[in-house]
């Protein structure tokens, strides 16, 4: 009978903890038409969605923010040397856009793209920078310089080749 009895007791936990792990349940179930709602309203705010790209596939949304840099460095007086749509990481959500890109320019207007990239409407993210300058060790063959004008060498020491990882988010039909 001992064994009949501790084996009820075990029954009789085990019935109490389901009953609990039930009515847990019962309560989370009870918030879902809340979360819903939410959701909704998170879906229909315009501006939560100007935080992102408007496109339906990540290869759509690449392309819109390969034009947005492209104003971005014209803008800043930069030389925008080559942009490469990265391909998007299809188990990510919301799916991350992201462009290689090669701008060429003065210190001044580089840094100028950068603020820009920071400051975009869009979310934006810089990942993997790396700066290189274009001055190389020649001899200035030519040695009349006019007066006030700056070296070949003052000329070229400022101009930089910057290269960068940029991205930015495309959650489509996901938000």
């Amino acid at each position: 009978a001992w064994p009949w009895l501790e084996r009820m007791g075990t029954l009789e936990q085990e019935i109490t903890a389901g009953k609990d792990q039930l009515l847990h349940y019962r309560r989370i179930i009870a918030t879902l038409p809340g979360l819903k709602t939410e959701l909704e309203q998170v879906r229909s705010n315009q501006d939560l969605k100007a935080l992102y790209y408007d496109a339906p596939t990540p290869q759509l949304a690449g392309a819109q923010l390969q034009r947005e840099l492209q104003d971005m460095v014209k803008e800043a007086g930069a030389q925008l040397v080559s942009t490469q749509v990265l391909p998007a990481n299809e188990e990510e959500r919301p799916p991350k856009v992201s462009v290689r890109t090669q701008i060429r320019g003065e210190t001044e207007a580089l840094l100028d793209v950068l603020y820009r990239i920071e400051h975009a409407r869009t979310f934006l993210f810089v990942d993997q920078l790396s700066v290189r300058t274009r001055a190389r060790r020649t001899q200035v063959r030519n040695r009349r310089v006019r007066r006030g004008a700056p070296s070949a060498r003052q000329q070229s020491r400022d101009e930089l080749t910057v290269r960068l990882d940029i991205y930015g988010y495309a959650p489509g039909e996901s938000l």
